[in-house]
């Protein structure tokens, strides 16, 4: 009997923190969709529109890096539900605010409070499976995870393309409070439970900058993980804009192209998810996806003149060989003990999304130079040799007991 409850209750974590996921990306993707009608309805034209653009996407990224290490430190010391509610609300009530919007500036406060709510999610969805799961299978968990959730950001390009941007807004927020009432009778984990009264320090970020081992294992985490968003942030954001770059005449929708990387990114999710499990490795799944990612940004850059049709059949290529994410935040989970987890997981994903910041302002600097092209070459071929070090750096973790603590 307590067997059939403690299954049930991981099958309700795994649908919960998936579906919570999606939510989480149908708004994180959103506003690349909406991106250009929302901000003609504010008055923004020509050659603003891209510099806007960048700001409030940097604003929102901003609000996840801050939110990551808030969220993080919470899921810690309060426990991985509390961070799973209390996120979600923070940011289906910003949803809401952002389809009222009347100026830039609210806009951007609002793609801030967003970022700092949306922050949450992934990282604790995460956590809780990652404990929960038997330690040979728990790779299945967050592939199920990671492949729904991505899943959201289709049903955000479909919602951006057919309703107002306005109405796409407050449908996100719609699904985020439905969410929360599903989200009553989900149990914590016993992993965590079972230390959650014990006299040991929980959730201190500091303790990840202690000492040169800790902090580099660290750092190697979120670097795994840039060129994934990188070719979100830069090639399929501003796709618009490469594809006048690429002088192809039919015009190209940022929702669809969008839409068509996410199908690539959860393909690729559930298919590294699958092979790390089946080559029982994190860190070779990790190294092939790069090398694949960097032969697809190439085709994408330099192969890409024809119509837009193959556009997008790039972009579903090259979101498929971004589509790691599932092993890499389930990577950075399996290298950290149970009192600081929830604080390396959460933050390593939001860490990669700020990356976002300097990597648009790099991208911005480099296209006066090098033009729209070559500066994401450059960007991109630095990024994915980073990160392909990093994770030659990281032990692999497949298999990993994950019951114990980070004492020193």
């Amino acid at each position: 009997m307590e067997s059939d409850k403690s299954r049930r209750n991981l099958i309700a974590i795994i649908i919960i923190s998936a579906l919570g996921y999606f939510v989480d990306i149908y708004d994180l993707i959103l506003f690349s969709i909406v991106r250009v009608a929302s901000l003609k309805s504010l008055g923004v034209a020509g050659e603003n529109l891209l510099s806007q653009g960048v700001l409030l996407l940097n604003m929102q990224m901003a609000g996840m890096l801050v939110g990551g290490i808030i969220w993080g430190i919470l899921g810690d010391k309060k426990g991985r539900i509390s961070v799973l509610f209390g996120s979600i609300f923070l940011y289906s009530i910003a949803n809401l605010a952002n389809g009222f919007v009347q100026t830039i500036p609210q806009y951007a406060a609002l793609r801030l409070i967003a970022g700092i709510g949306l922050a949450g999610e992934l990282g604790a969805g995460i956590t809780l499976v990652s404990e929960v799961m038997p330690k040979e299978s728990r790779g299945y968990g967050t592939m199920v995870v990671a492949t729904i959730g991505i899943f959201g950001a289709v049903v955000a390009a479909l919602i951006g393309d057919y309703f107002d941007w306005r109405t796409a807004y407050f449908i996100g927020s719609g699904l985020g409070f439905i969410l929360l009432i599903l989200r009553i009778g989900v149990y914590e984990s016993g992993m965590y439970a079972s230390i959650k009264s014990m006299a040991v320090s929980k959730g201190n970020f500091l303790k990840l900058f202690s000492d040169k081992k800790t902090f580099f294992k660290y750092l190697n985490c979120i670097l795994i993980g840039v060129p994934i968003w990188f070719i979100v942030a830069i090639l399929i954001t501003f796709s618009p804009e490469f594809a006048k770059e690429f002088n192809i005449v039919e015009p190209i929708s940022a929702g669809t192209a969008v839409m068509m990387c996410y199908i690539g990114l959860a393909l690729g999710d559930f298919l590294s998810g699958a092979l790390s499990q089946i080559f029982k490795s994190r860190k070779k799944i990790i190294q092939t996806f790069l090398i694949f990612e960097l032969i697809a940004i190439f085709i994408y850059l330099f192969l890409n003149r024809f119509n837009a049709f193959y556009f997008y059949t790039i972009c579903v290529t090259i979101g498929i060989t971004g589509g790691y994410w599932a092993v890499f935040v389930t990577n950075a989970s399996e290298q950290f003990g149970t009192n600081i987890r929830a604080t390396v997981t959460t933050t390593v994903p939001n860490f990669v999304r700020g990356a976002v910041v300097p990597v648009t302002i790099l991208f911005e600097f480099l296209r006066n130079y090098t033009g729209l092209i070559y500066s994401a070459l450059i960007i991109g071929i630095f990024v994915i040799i980073i990160a392909f070090i990093s994770a030659r750096r990281l032990e692999e973790t497949f298999g990993k007991d994950l019951n114990y603590l980070e004492l020193n």
